[in-house]
């Protein structure tokens, strides 16, 4: 399995907000499938960050076009080499 960064720019239209509650719907369940390790908005930038995990680009491409926001995106996908993070660490050993 490998690891792919979704950075997507979207834009905000008429029917942008009634997508909204559907769209977290869809995003839990590939957070649940671990499919997506973490999804970042910024609303002041408009733009969101994705860690998936995907056999394949086209495989993560298409999880990408199922998201009933996809319509107001435009993304760049890149292949990741190498991630760490406090996530990826076993727990600190706090003696009693």
């Amino acid at each position: 399995m490998k690891k792919y960064q979704a950075i997507i720019q979207f834009r905000v239209e008429e029917d942008f907000n009634e997508l909204i509650a559907p769209h977290r719907v869809y995003i839990n369940y590939l957070i649940n499938k671990e499919i997506i390790d973490q999804y970042v908005v910024s609303m002041e930038m408009q733009t969101v960050w994705i860690t998936l995990n995907a056999e394949t680009r086209k495989d993560a491409e298409k999880v990408l076009k199922q998201a009933p926001l996809a319509k107001y995106w435009t993304y760049r996908l890149t292949e990741l080499g190498v991630w760490d993070g406090q996530l990826y660490r076993f727990p600190a050993v706090q003696p009693n």
